[in-house]
């Protein structure tokens, strides 16, 4: 395959991530590599490093089009990023230690389990419990569904915290943004509507995926003649899910897109890890 080739696949591919990524809140990483693993046979800690630059990506086109939308709750991820950062640096700093095969296999693991947890929260009605943290940290919000502006309480704000410094863990372990992590303990722990949810973590996975992408650097595996058609495709296409997702009003629709997509590619990535492994 020539560099021209190559580099429009990817291009071609990373849109298709941002566009989803954006929409799903998931970062766009869980389609980069897959992309450039099993179809363009790139290493996989390149690969992750790479995934790492389409997360930031994605969040800055889709987390700016969000804030100007209503979408994203402001003062939850910069309360909520403090976990996740930290989580970021430590997962990162142990990824070197991780064998190559195990990576796909637990980032399939960890979308299998995100898909299942988001179609069980069948409501998406708002929460009347009142956390009193919540209201001291003013995390409270309110979100526009169509001509309706709705506001919601968020609860459960020390158990959210725990989760979203798991989830800084695995983004710089696996570099895959942890979107669904961060969406899932948004939407099941902290009851925030799914679509808020998704917006929310547009917005936050940026910072968390910059904290990895600093030590993958130190280490080399950030290749410009695949990060940069990865960064420029994602973005145009997290701005285009960006303007898609404030023409749904069904939150069932996002759930059903967000599970569809990741357990399928979940499925191919533990399959080839596996497959690698023997």
């Amino acid at each position: 395959m020539t560099l021209i080739a190559f580099t429009f696949f990817i291009l071609a591919g990373a849109y298709l991530a941002g566009l989803i990524g954006s929409m799903t809140g998931l970062g766009g990483g869980f389609i980069v590599i897959p992309l450039l693993t099993l179809l363009l046979h790139v290493n996989i800690h390149y690969a992750v490093g790479a995934s790492l630059i389409s997360v930031i990506a994605t969040s800055s086109g889709a987390g700016a089009a969000h804030v100007k939308d209503s979408l994203s709750n402001f003062r939850l991820p910069m309360f909520l990023e403090v976990s996740t950062t930290l989580g970021a640096i430590v997962g990162a700093l142990y990824a070197a230690l991780v064998p190559a095969h195990l990576i796909p296999v637990m980032i399939g693991a960890i979308l299998i389990f995100s898909s299942v947890m988001s179609l069980r929260k069948k409501n998406d009605n708002p929460s009347k419990q009142v956390s009193k943290l919540g209201e001291r940290l003013k995390l409270n919000g309110t979100y526009n569904n169509g001509s309706q502006v709705i506001p919601y309480k968020v609860r459960h704000i020390t158990g959210g915290f725990i989760a979203m410094f798991f989830a800084g863990v695995i983004s710089g372990l696996l570099g895959i943004g942890s979107g669904a992590l961060k969406v899932f303990a948004m939407d099941t722990v902290m009851n925030i509507p799914f679509k808020v949810s998704t917006s929310t973590s547009s917005f936050m996975i940026g910072v968390t995926a910059a904290a990895g992408a600093v030590i993958y650097f130190q280490h080399g595996y950030i290749d410009p003649v695949i990060a940069v058609p990865v960064a420029t495709g994602v973005v145009f296409g997290a701005l285009t899910g960006a303007k898609l997702l404030t023409k749904i009003n069904s939150p069932q629709i996002l759930r059903l897109l967000f599970a569809i997509v990741v357990s399928l590619l979940a499925v191919q990535m533990i399959y080839n890890g596996l497959k690698a492994h023997h």
